[in-house]
């Protein structure tokens, strides 16, 4: 089971500067707010699918669920 700060530093990995904050009450559901440059000129959905990416084969098994939001910095 991964946990919110593993989370956490998987996004800013993957999303070069990128700043995320992840929560989460029994690590099997999550929370992340994340801010990123490589988020201008992209739709929502698409700043939301960069995110959703990084977790492909976990989201509905590890991670149960992901609520995000994410911003332009």
């Amino acid at each position: 089971m991964p946990t919110a700060d593993e989370l956490k530093q998987r996004i800013e990995t993957a999303i070069p500067g990128a700043t995320a904050s992840v929560e989460s009450p029994d690590d099997v559901h999550f929370s992340a707010r994340v801010a990123a440059p490589a988020f201008a000129g992209k739709s929502l959905v698409q700043q939301h699918r960069m995110v959703y990416d990084i977790f492909t084969g976990e989201l509905g098994s590890a991670i149960h669920a992901l609520s995000l939001k994410t911003e332009v910095t």
